[in-house]
């Protein structure tokens, strides 16, 4: 198989046009075409579809890509063991995040692997929890930092911190004025939440079910900025975990309270993506963000975010 054109093929999925790939790369578009067509006659199959705006997978690319990326992945790691001493790490690892998670957890993983291990490099991809699901399911990330409802941790992830859920509101909301507020005082007040698929939806719903109350969801919104908007102008509420609820008070003042009876626990997963070996490099990024966790290295408790919080109301009061 041709290395590099396969490589080509899997940069032409990431940026979905030939003329980018081939800019990218200091060629042709005619250059790249031909490269894609001698694939496609290996494969004995259109691996792209062409489009008005670029390039997208036909069914037998969307086969073949998650194991071209698996392979190509191996076998980078393999030249880099090769041309590297035993047992040291190198290596490019892909990780998928949620926004609100990346700092500091990935800003400290970052320096650490700067001061470590210099031959490992990150590169991070943000998105929500749907997207980053597909991303482990096609092998576009080696890992992701996501969040998870269930209290027990399945198909190989490893549970970082388990943070518990804030009904957020305007300042100077009553609902949220208190330090706690009962999970049955949630029904039926406006709310903007993250869109479906969402397996935190999913757990919403059904305790919603379970405690008889019902979760008004006036508006969708994957964007924690415009989730912050909104909720900052009044009338509307969220539910956020400490790590949304710190990156949102920097965009706008909020205040939240804790919800209990029952508490709404998520978990901050770090999850495998299910192709290929886990690389040395890999293994290496997932150790320190273990460490970081463990550390305590990083601000993870509700009463920094609590803090910050208050710090924005001040602000506003002045």
């Amino acid at each position: 198989m041709n290395h590099a054109a396969w490589k080509i093929f899997i940069d032409a999925v990431e940026r979905g046009s030939l003329s980018k790939v081939a800019a990218a790369h200091g060629t042709s578009q005619p250059h790249i075409s031909r490269l894609i067509g001698e694939l496609e006659q290996e494969c004995g199959g259109r691996l792209f579809q062409r489009t008005g705006r670029g390039v997208v997978l036909t069914e037998l690319g969307l086969r073949i890509a998650p194991k071209v990326r698996a392979w190509l992945a191996c076998t980078d790691q393999l030249v880099n063991d090769i041309h590297t001493s035993a047992g040291t790490p190198i290596g490019t690892v892909r990780i998928g995040c949620l926004p609100s998670i990346e700092h500091p957890l990935v800003t400290t993983l970052y320096y650490r692997l700067r001061e470590r291990y210099p031959l490992v490099q990150i590169s991070v991809r943000e998105g929500q929890g749907a997207q980053l699901e597909t991303w482990l399911e096609d092998g576009s990330v080696d890992l992701a930092i996501l969040y998870r409802s269930s209290p027990v941790a399945r198909n190989g992830d490893t549970y970082l911190v388990r943070t518990p859920t804030y009904l957020v509101g305007a300042v100077g909301d009553t609902l949220t004025a208190q330090p706690t507020i009962p999970f049955a005082s949630l029904h039926n007040l406006p709310f903007v939440l993250f869109c479906r698929p969402s397996s935190w939806r999913n757990m919403l719903d059904q305790m919603a079910y379970e405690h008889s109350i019902s979760i008004n969801v006036a508006l969708e919104a994957n964007s924690l900025s415009l989730q912050t908007h909104i909720v900052a102008a009044g009338g509307m509420y969220a539910l956020l975990g400490p790590y949304a609820i710190s990156a949102a008070t920097k965009v706008a003042p909020l205040q939240a309270t804790q919800v209990i009876n029952p508490v709404i626990h998520r978990h901050i997963a770090l999850a495998m993506s299910r192709h290929g070996e886990l690389t040395h490099a890999c293994k290496t990024v997932m150790q320190l963000l273990k460490e970081i966790v463990s550390l305590n290295d990083i601000h993870l408790a509700a009463p920094g975010m609590l803090s910050v919080i208050s710090d924005a109301q001040d602000a506003t009061v002045s």
